[in-house]
């Protein structure tokens, strides 16, 4: 299929559909390839050859060179890229070679590889790329919660190519480091593969997690080279070098071929329906999405699509399942969901259907943008922005992955960001990727890594370095908490509890809650505890695989969701009120009477009703109300103060403050993406008339973890180009009075009121003039 600009109407049954607001095509490009290296032993370039890789691309030289110089590197290149290569041939080729040299030695010294992936469904297709080789010094196993306990043993004991995650380095390995001494000493490469998806919260807790390793293989007498693979990204070499904790190298340029891709932007037509306080209402992206790939599917184009969420990766499924069987009764079985919180055995299964061709279309959370090697895609449908380019750029380099042309379609969501970056398409092909950030030294990340290194190996001042100025603070109130006992020679772990337990390194406290179907007690799928308040409360509607099911009970004393079969035709959506108290400024800038400050914060946060909204328009259907606990935030906040006077100034009376304030927070919300490698659930915000801390209007938006996750540290630093596209985004919105492609809110604990969508323009437009004016 090459001919998709003509296509793309298609899909719209019409010639040009309005929803196509722009399109793009990403020409296609010749591979230029460099000569093996000599280093390579001749039986490991054998087993590359024999796979059909008669000569390597040339950025795939360089990076294998440079990590078997011994310098810690990061590949960053596009989908498709042969990554895997780069790191697989100076690792294969070392342990190869210490095989060689080991036969001939009478004190065992073969060296072994540590390889990380954030997802299990990764590191199984790595396995069996591996596998596959057949080089018979090779001993490569996975690692992970999947792997049988009578396996564990014989990995420890001979395995020197270790697949595993994480969460298994840190329940597992390090906490046991003296039954892994013989992997640890001999370790001579860790790879770190889709190292751009460690940010945020999660990748704080990873930078420390990959400390306590360097720090452990040095007690070994270990000094591993880390090779990380990576989307493309802005400032690879800085990011991956933040997240080991050492110089690295990058490599940034791809000589991979490329079919041509043809990207279109694609906006939901508004609809007869109207939300709330009347505003008009778009076609859902589940539902428009759904739409498209039932298109695709019946024209047998086998097509992925992602979106965010995993209710919605189940919805477009069934609802493309059911739109395909009114037209070809013998495919809709070849359509199906892909997440996480899957069983493995349901994991394993769909991968192999993809692999194989069987599957025609999947809706997929991320799961699969960082996941397995699928080839011969034809077409991705991106629902919504997923939050950053890299991301995106990584999203649709899953078509054409065999190098025929390809089709990508982004979807715009009701959302502030969908909407601009669609009617701005420069924002999307002409900017730069995005930083990938996270804070090593997050308080409330950092403690429980101390504890859980000082349980490993006493801690001794000279380790403190490696975690950062702020550690010894730290240490010295976890003494005065009873966590560690100083001694003479540093820190030791006292607690009965083990440290790791402390650590939760996806989410922010409480681990895993089980969902449960009440009828069977079967055990559907698990989900991350700080979601259940919106997720899983009494009455929400848990979608898996196709199958709907009402909660009944939420019981968080015995972390387990129990629910019952159901079929809706709606879904549920929770709403909360929240409060934020300023706890410190630790910096701020001054915009002639505006004050834009960044700093700490407490959030308090009640989740208090949930309505029931149509599947199909989003029509709210219903609301009741929730008596659930509310929860307190330690964050980071960055906050814009406003006098009253200079409001005035703007055009804006003392009756349209907060519709002014409350609309302006709910946009720049939407748009702090624009500027941070955040999702818009990752963070929050208030906005008041009249703030008890500053006495002044106040517009608060907060990272959404304890102790900041540096996205809105991000959005300070990047202030005026983050307001500067808010406002443009609503002043662009078509909307007469405001609505959730540009001011409301899906998560607004007000029920979007009071909102003023043109007094948010004139009140951006006061402090960008100010911000000018002081520039």
């Amino acid at each position: 299929m090459n001919a998709y600009s003509e296509q793309i109407a298609l899909l719209g049954h019409g010639p040009t559909p309005s929803a196509l607001l722009h399109s793009r095509t990403i020409q296609a490009r010749e591979a230029l390839t460099g000569p093996w290296p000599g280093w390579v032993h001749p039986e490991v370039r054998e087993v590359f050859e024999r796979t059909g890789v008669s000569s390597p691309w040339l950025h795939q030289v360089q990076a294998a060179d440079l990590a078997h110089r011994g310098e810690h590197t990061i590949i960053a290149t596009g989908t498709a890229s042969g990554k895997s290569l780069a790191y697989q041939l100076p690792a294969l080729n070392a342990i190869h070679t210490s095989s060689l040299e080991n036969q001939a030695s009478l004190v065992p010294q073969d060296g072994t590889v540590l390889y990380l992936a954030p997802t299990k469904a990764l590191a199984a297709d790595q396995l069996s790329a591996i596998a596959g080789f057949g080089l018979s010094s090779v001993r490569a196993a996975s690692y992970d919660g999947d792997t049988e306990v009578s396996a564990r043993r014989w990995i420890r004991d001979h395995a020197n190519f270790i697949l595993s995650n994480p969460d298994m380095l840190h329940f597992g390995i390090l906490p046991n480091h003296t039954w892994w001494a013989r992997v640890l000493r001999r370790l001579r490469f860790v790879i770190i593969d889709e190292a751009h998806s460690y940010r945020g919260v999660f990748g704080s807790n990873i930078a420390n997690l990959l400390r306590r390793l360097r720090r452990i293989c040095e007690y070994y007498g270990a000094n591993p080279v880390f090779i990380g693979a990576s989307a493309t990204s802005a400032d690879p070499a800085a990011s991956f070098s933040k997240l080991i904790g050492a110089t690295a190298q990058e490599v940034t340029t791809d000589f991979s071929p490329k079919g041509a891709l043809t990207i279109a932007l694609w906006e939901p037509p508004l609809t007869d329906l109207h939300g709330e306080n009347g505003a008009p209402t778009r076609r859902t992206v589940v539902a428009e999405t759904s739409n498209l790939l039932a298109n695709l599917v019946c024209s047998h184009v086998r097509t992925l699509a992602f979106i965010k969420s995993r209710r919605g990766a189940e919805t477009i499924a069934t609802i493309t399942r059911n739109m395909v069987d009114q037209v070809h009764p013998t495919l809709p079985d070849r359509v199906a969901a892909y997440r996480s919180g899957y069983l493995p055995a349901e994991r394993r299964e769909l991968e192999e259907q993809l692999r194989n061709g069987t599957l025609l279309g999947v809706a997929s959370t991320s799961a699969l943008e960082l996941g397995i090697d699928v080839a011969g895609l034809d077409a991705v449908l991106v629902a919504g922005w997923p939050g950053t380019r890299a991301s995106f750029f990584q999203q649709i380099g899953r078509a054409g992955r065999a190098g025929q042309d390809a089709l990508a379609v982004l979807v715009a969501s009701d959302d502030p960001l969908d909407t601009y970056l669609v009617n701005h398409p420069e924002a999307i092909f002409e900017a730069g990727v995005e930083a990938t950030v996270f804070d090593p030294e997050n308080p409330y990340v950092l403690s429980g890594h101390l504890c859980a290194a000082a349980e490993e190996l006493p801690l001794r001042p000279e380790d403190l370095a490696a975690f950062g100025p702020s550690a010894h603070g730290l240490l010295e109130s976890l003494v005065a908490r009873g966590f560690l006992r100083r001694r003479p020679a540093g820190w030791f772990w006292t607690h009965p509890e083990h440290a790791a337990s402390m650590v939760n390194l996806r989410a922010d406290g409480g681990g895993p809650v089980s969902i449960i179907e009440s009828d069977t007690g079967a055990l559907l799928g698990t989900m991350d505890s700080p979601q259940t308040h919106y997720q899983a409360h009494t009455g929400a509607i848990y979608v898996h695989q196709g199958a709907s099911y009402v909660v009944d009970e939420l019981n968080e004393m015995d972390h387990c969701v129990m629910v019952t079969r159901a079929n809706p035709d709606f879904y549920t959506q929770a709403r909360d009120i929240t409060t934020v108290e300023v706890r410190d400024i630790e910096r701020s800038v001054q915009w002639g009477p505006i004050t834009a400050n960044f700093g700490d914060v407490v959030v308090t946060t009640q989740v208090v009703s949930f309505q029931r909204k149509s599947v199909m328009s989003n029509e709210i259907l219903s609301e009741e109300p929730l008596d659930l606990e509310a929860r307190d935030l330690h964050t980071k906040s960055v906050w814009f103060t406003i006098p009253e006077r200079r409001l005035i100034a703007a055009g804006i009376s003392p009756e349209e403050f907060p519709g002014a304030l409350h609309a302006a927070e709910h946009a720049a919300i939407g748009l702090l993406p624009l500027v941070a490698s955040s999702d818009r659930w990752d963070i929050g915000g208030v906005s008041t008339a009249l703030h008890m801390d500053t006495s002044m209007p106040t517009i608060f938006v907060y990272d959404g973890h304890p102790g900041g996750a540096g996205f809105v540290e991000r959005g300070y630093e990047k202030a005026t180009a983050w307001l500067g596209a808010t406002r443009d985004a609503i002043a662009a919105c078509e909307c007469a009075s405001g609505c959730p492609s540009c001011v409301q809110s899906p998560k607004c604990g007000n029920k979007n009121n009071p909102l003023d969508k043109h007094g948010a323009i004139r009140l951006l437009s006061a402090i960008l003039s100010e911000a000018a004016h002081s520039a």
